[in-house]
């Protein structure tokens, strides 16, 4: 390694601004702008090139501008009433206070904000900046915790032979939006420290202000870590081995758990996306421990009350999962300090009963310590239910408690400028604010079909010169030949129908399915009266050999003399890139294995700029196709290998008897009359149901409001109910074993009519239990073919009497039932423990017992 010299002091250079212009940088460090087109039009007025440059980054653009552009400027009356107005929008937005005193804390492994800090990798960051905007729009109270990453994730370049080539962007975090936090009391820059195996790593707090909410970021790469091993913790996102990626969740759990105590926030929520920090709970209940002087059965359950896990893996291979003994290494010396039981902390990362050898799993770890859990669209409802089964034995399938919550994107941050235009003069004022409400987009009815089509064109024409551009520096990168720099500048038709593909490339994506037979899809590109062409980017995981396998094959395919110009791979898939696809092509393809893909929201983002999807039934999609304007392809059933030659064939059907013909013919004054009444069915349906401000309200809602109440409870009187639940719980523990179904029963036992009433009736020795104790529920349903249960009911059983019986106390539990549907009819009855647990809220092995 060559000679290196260190700089001995640091100074901070800061452009020289006019008086008249001086919060420019304000106004970059409050990333609203990327969202609201009228301050980012600051940035880009005051020099176009340097903006451009900078890749969208105001603090880099404000340090390369020339001064004679900012005094000019700085003179320009129209100039200045645009910087003015930016000043109001942001005065006005941010001093709009929650309110109330929930706050809620957002942890996340990434953060897709920007296209100029990559700190994300894909879909799950992207989601989560968008988290954030909404709530920040919403007025929720919510604060983001995350890493810091001294690289980016990945930066992708193409060989010539097509091969994915990753180049590694290096942050540097003075040349960004974020800023370092200083300590409540005024003494300097925030620092907290965590433990690893008896070493002290010590981590900087850094901040990003996302409109009214501020994202919190730790970063290990300081000074004071001495060895070099700790601060490369936070130097890339998902880099390294099993031992980083540990460390790096460890110092997000627990690290980001300090860091908000450090800063004087006590949220009332804590919210898990995905299970990368998850080490919070454990935190959570070693505070507690050590605070309120609770055991750690007490804090566990005081802690679940409020914990929220979102779960977005569909297969269990994108689990995180850490061997036994490396969890034992990083934890031992943090359980002995705690007082913390260390095989008692191993079983919350596994299923009950599990051999002590088996790997700490992370999401069980999320699972079996928050009390509220949700997967991200209906179908992955079902999926993660299937899924997660095992963690709760006693019950049916169905009944795995996990709520479905379906994601969303951040309409303002997604659509392009000329569309927002087309709304402030079509749709009521307030349609960014009030953009889930679905009588505002009722009136996209009376937008006129030339003007959307007309904006939709210029839109695509900027993609298309934006692919060119992207083409011609990629052909130049790589030293290409002239005529292929040439024959990059001329990619694409502006005119010619076309298809977008972008996304992560994993194989259960299926990026290749409309290859599949390439002479009928040549047949449908080719077509000299109805030409298409299909726009492809997206990026695989460095270690992902058949992912990257998948894009040197369409690049391959792209050199084909019949496919040049018609098939077009855009390197280096990011924020920018998905951008001018979703608002350009004409139609959006999804073709994932259905059941894998969790929700998918590239689709929602296309859908929201009046681009049609043509997808698998999977993800968001699945309960949203009838209403979308797009076309289905397959139909619900569970995916199978064999399917793939179908679903090929199923994309080319439609596309040469549905779609192309519906966009070139049918126009009136060259407008696709049919195909611009999906489009606004659309604008429609999808923006009312899939914006990211829907989704918030979900989550206030179902979520956020009922964990924020369940906290306040449970922290009333020092935590009497956590102690108390201790309590009995051991109670219970003793005297289950011993409570037993003595009889059940459905009326006479003799046919009756559809709508009359039915008395359930079950007698239960309780074994000295109360009937407070306990809730007794009969399942009611028709009976299948094979005898069991079907589309049943849970009836909740009241107590009705007591008796003595001979071995403790028998209870009669019953309830009136009308049967409104005809046939066979059966029911099951089942007891369970009932204090302080609400049955969607069950915990993971919670004790169960049916009749035989």
């Amino acid at each position: 390694m060559s000679f290196q010299i260190r700089p001995t002091r640091e100074i901070l250079v800061v452009p020289a601004l006019p008086p008249a212009l001086r919060r420019l940088p304000e106004l970059g460090l409050n990333i609203l702008w990327s969202w609201n087109h009228s301050m980012r039009a600051v940035f880009r007025r005051l020099d176009p090139a340097a903006w451009k440059a900078s890749n969208h980054n105001p603090v880099v653009m404000l340090g390369r501008v020339e001064q004679v552009a900012l005094e000019r400027a700085a003179a320009d009356p129209r100039y200045l009433t645009l910087y003015k107005r930016a000043c109001e929008i942001l005065d006005t937005y941010v001093e709009a206070t929650p309110p109330n005193s929930l706050l809620i804390a957002y942890f996340s492994m990434e953060y897709g904000l920007l296209d100029c800090l990559p700190i994300y990798s894909g879909g799950l960051g992207v989601l989560s900046g968008d988290h954030l905007k909404a709530s920040s729009d919403a007025l929720l109270p919510l604060i983001g915790v995350g890493l810091l990453y001294q690289n980016g994730f990945l930066q992708q370049k193409l060989d010539p032979d097509g091969w994915q080539q990753e180049g590694t962007p290096v942050n540097d975090f003075y040349s960004l939006p974020i800023t370092p936090v200083t300590r409540p009391d005024g003494g300097g820059e925030l620092l907290v420290s965590i433990e690893l195996s008896g070493t002290e790593v010590f981590l900087k707090v850094w901040s990003i202000q996302v409109g009214r909410v501020k994202l919190y970021l730790l970063d290990s790469n300081i000074p004071q870590n001495a060895s070099e091993e700790y601060r490369e913790i936070t130097n890339q996102l998902y880099g390294g081995d099993d031992l980083k990626r540990i460390r790096q969740e460890i110092v997000l759990g627990i690290g980001g758990l300090r860091a908000l105590k450090a800063l004087g926030l006590n949220p009332t929520v804590y919210h898990m996306n995905e299970g990368h920090s998850a080490f919070l709970a454990i935190e959570r209940i070693r505070v507690l421990m050590a605070d309120q002087g609770l055991s750690f059965d007490e804090a566990l359950h005081a802690s679940r009350a409020n914990n929220v896990f979102t779960t977005h893996t569909s297969v269990p291979a994108g689990i995180d999962r850490f061997d036994a003994g490396l969890v034992r290494e990083h934890f031992s010396l943090y359980c002995q300090k705690a007082g913390i039981n260390l095989d008692a902390f191993l079983a919350l990362g596994r299923a009950a009963g599990a051999d002590p050898s088996e790997p700490f799993s992370m999401a069980v770890l999320a699972m079996q310590t928050a009390s509220f859990r949700n997967a991200v669209s209906r179908l992955h409802r079902q999926v993660s239910q299937e899924m997660w089964d095992y963690l709760w034995p006693s019950l049916p399938v169905w009944e795995v408690p996990i709520a479905a919550i379906t994601n969303g994107v951040h309409l303002t941050s997604w659509i392009y400028g000329d569309l927002a235009t087309i709304y402030d003069q079509h749709l009521q004022p307030d349609w960014r604010v009030g953009h889930n409400d679905p009588e505002i987009w009722r009136q996209t009815a009376d937008i006129p079909a030339s003007e959307l089509w007309e904006a939709h064109r210029r839109r695509k024409r900027r993609m298309v010169a934006f692919v060119r551009e992207r083409a011609v520096a990629s052909a130049l990168a790589r030293n290409a030949p002239a005529p292929v720099v040439d024959r990059a500048a001329e990619l694409l038709d502006p005119a010619v129908l076309t298809i977008g593909f972008a996304r992560r490339f994993a194989t259960y994506k299926r990026a290749t399915l409309v290859f599949r037979d390439l002479a009928r899809l040549k047949k449908i590109l080719t077509n000299a009266a109805m030409p298409v062409q299909i726009v492809i980017a997206g990026k695989a995981h460095p270690k992902d050999i058949p992912g990257k396998t998948l894009i040197r094959e369409i690049v391959q395919l792209s050199r084909d003399p019949e496919l040049a110009g018609r098939v077009v791979f855009v390197e280096d898939y990011g924020i920018e890139v998905a951008s001018e696809m979703v608002q350009g092509v004409d139609l959006w393809l999804n073709t994932p294995r259905r059941g894998e893909e969790a929700c998918g929201t590239s689709g929602m983002k296309a859908s929201i700029n009046g681009v049609l999807s043509l997808s698998i039934l999977d993800g968001w999609f699945d309960e949203a196709a009838e209403d979308s304007g797009g076309w289905a392809i397959g139909n619900r059933e569970p995916y199978r290998p064999d399917q793939d030659d179908a679903h090929a064939a199923a994309i080319y059907s439609l596309l040469e008897n549905e779609i192309v013909p519906m966009y070139y013919e049918a126009r009136d004054e060259d407008v696709p009359t049919k195909w611009m009444e999906r489009v606004k069915q659309c604008l429609r349906y999808v923006s009312a149901n899939y914006n990211c401000q829907r989704m918030i309200d979900d989550y206030h809602w179902q979520l956020y409001q009922p964990a924020d109440r369940a906290w306040e409870a449970m922290a009333r009187d020092k935590f009497a109910a956590a102690r108390q639940h201790a309590v009995w719980g051991q109670q219970v523990n003793q005297l289950w074993p011993q409570v037993r179904f003595l009889e059940a029963s459905a009326g006479p036992g003799t046919a009756v009519l559809a709508g009359a009433s039915l008395p359930l009736r079950a007698r239960i020795d309780l074994a000295g239990l109360s009937a407070a104790d306990v809730r007794v529920e009969a399942l009611v349903g028709k009976i299948g073919p094979q005898g069991e249960l079907e589309e049943a009911q849970v009836v909740t059983l009241d107590p009705l009497e007591q008796e003595t019986a001979q071995q403790g106390t028998a209870f009669m539990f019953g309830r009136q039932f009308s049967p409104l549907t005809t046939g066979r009819l059966g029911f099951s009855v089942r007891i369970t423990p009932n204090h302080y647990t609400d049955p969607l809220n069950r915990p993971c092995n919670a004790p169960i017992k049916w009749m035989a």
